[in-house]
């Protein structure tokens, strides 16, 4: 049986940098396995190729026999990847997210037939569920107890209203005593939530837009259709579509258009000196 990754002499230099030196590897059906290594080893690079994210200056990779850049559409069909950091867009509805899915796929399951099937049909226009129980008028005290610190999850919570955020790996007893506080519409923050919400109030806000999310405008205003973006980013059609929900999203908009205007009011984006002149 062949085997599912065959990478041979893999190398990669970003400027003067090598970051991945004649790579060699294979990985064979039902194996699990790990690349281990310090900080600028080269390992994000090395699976980047793989995933067809990143050309490689030489050297053959094949994953279920096709080739990441060469078979790009039918390996992205076949090949399931769990970036090291991703959301959805905050205000993407249950419905918006399965049509969103089931776009990246020629033949996809029926995504109205899946809300049925998991009962979700009465949420399909539901977004952040805070935010939902206040729209409805529910009066609920929501103490959000997770395993996730990062700004995506905790500034959304709070800005919808819940009156407190734990980590699940805080001690029992804090975690029942912030529930009475909670209880009573005491504010309860986890330390490391609290210093990083202090964090963000003395620091500068970050950019608005990702470096990519601002590629895949610029490319949008210069007149590119999705397809041809993705051409130019060598990313999938499909992530496109996502980077510009995300970016709908930060930008208060609802489609290509106004997103472009919104982002050249805003600085975002400059107009280039043939369109000043």
């Amino acid at each position: 049986m062949p085997p599912v990754i065959e990478v041979r002499n893999l190398h990669k230099r970003y400027d003067d940098k090598i970051a991945v030196d004649d790579v060699s590897l294979t990985v064979r059906e039902g194996e699990i396995f790990g690349i281990l290594g310090p900080n600028g080893a080269g390992k994000t690079t090395t699976v980047e190729c793989v995933e067809g994210l990143r050309v490689p200056d030489r050297g053959e990779i094949k994953v279920l026999g096709l080739d990441p850049l060469r078979d790009r559409a039918e390996l992205t069909r076949r090949l399931g990847v769990q970036l090291q950091a991703g959301h959805l867009p905050e205000r993407l509805q249950v419905a918006e997210a399965l049509k969103l899915y089931s776009s990246f796929y020629p033949r996809p399951a029926d995504w109205r037939a899946l809300l049925d099937g998991l009962g979700l049909a009465d949420k399909a226009k539901t977004r952040y569920a805070i935010t939902e129980l206040a729209r409805l008028g529910v009066t609920a005290r929501v103490l959000v107890l997770t395993t996730y610190d990062t700004d995506t999850h905790v500034l959304p919570a709070i800005e919808a209203g819940a009156t407190g955020y734990l980590l699940k790996d805080a001690p029992r007893e804090d975690l029942l005593r912030g529930a009475r506080a909670a209880a009573k519409g005491e504010s309860v923050l986890s330390p490391s939530v609290a210093a990083r919400l202090m964090n963000r109030v003395r620091t500068p806000a970050p950019q608005l837009l990702s470096q990519r999310e601002l590629e895949v405008l610029g490319l949008v205003a210069a007149g590119n259709t999705n397809r041809e973006a993705a051409a130019r980013l060598f990313i999938t059609e499909a992530t496109v579509k996502s980077h510009l929900l995300n970016i709908y999203t930060k930008l208060g908009v609802g489609d290509r258009a106004a997103a472009v205007t919104e982002a050249f009011n805003r600085g975002l984006l400059v107009p280039r000196a043939s369109e000043q002149s």
